[in-house]
């Protein structure tokens, strides 16, 4: 078999060899990778950053669940920038979470008029604790930290009682359609 092709699949079928020195420089760089912690990048869960870019999907994808969330995730970051400090993206405040929510909500309403078919289980959910006016207390007891005032008018005991007949076996969600970063110097 004299042809191009046999000549070319003999050359490839030889061993290949690495000097010693590429041998000790590649068993290096993958302890050296292996080494590297992945949380350094993220605190708490959060990615660290002074700004909030948006995921690129969320300019293509006109998924109404998606949308909403990319509104949640907006409005989030915005507040989250308000507040300001250091590291706005380790704000986690009651009315940042709260309004976040809401605006959550209204996309999601809006969507849905829009798009008759859509359907989410969580967001649907959520549209009845708002409509029996629990909104306040579910955001309080989901994802509430000590460090948050909180208004005394929010009825957490009451909400209990609610959740017990009303979301049972319910898990909260949070999406984010984006991460932060550090803006370029």
């Amino acid at each position: 078999m004299n042809s191009r092709f046999s000549d070319l699949l003999q050359v490839s079928l030889i061993v290949v060899t690495y000097a010693l020195g590429m041998r000790i420089l590649l068993i290096l760089g993958l302890l050296g990778l292996a080494a590297c912690n992945g949380s350094i990048y993220t605190r708490n869960g959060v990615t660290d950053g002074d700004t909030f870019y948006l995921a690129p999907r969320a300019w293509a994808d006109d998924d109404p669940v998606l949308q909403s969330w990319v509104a949640y995730s907006l409005m989030r970051s915005v507040c989250q920038l308000e507040i300001g400090g250091d590291n706005p993206a380790m704000n986690n405040d009651y009315g940042c979470e709260f309004t976040s929510r809401l605006e959550l909500l209204e996309t999601w309403e809006l969507q849905r008029s829009e798009h008759i078919d859509a359907e989410d289980a969580y967001l649907d959910t959520l549209l009845e604790v708002r409509r029996a006016g629990f909104l306040d207390e579910y955001t309080v007891y989901y994802f509430g930290t000590r460090e948050w005032h909180v208004p005394a008018e929010v009825r957490v005991d009451d909400f209990r009682r609610w959740k017990r007949k009303h979301l049972a076996r319910h898990k909260p969600q949070t999406h984010i359609i984006g991460s932060w970063n550090y803006r370029p110097m």
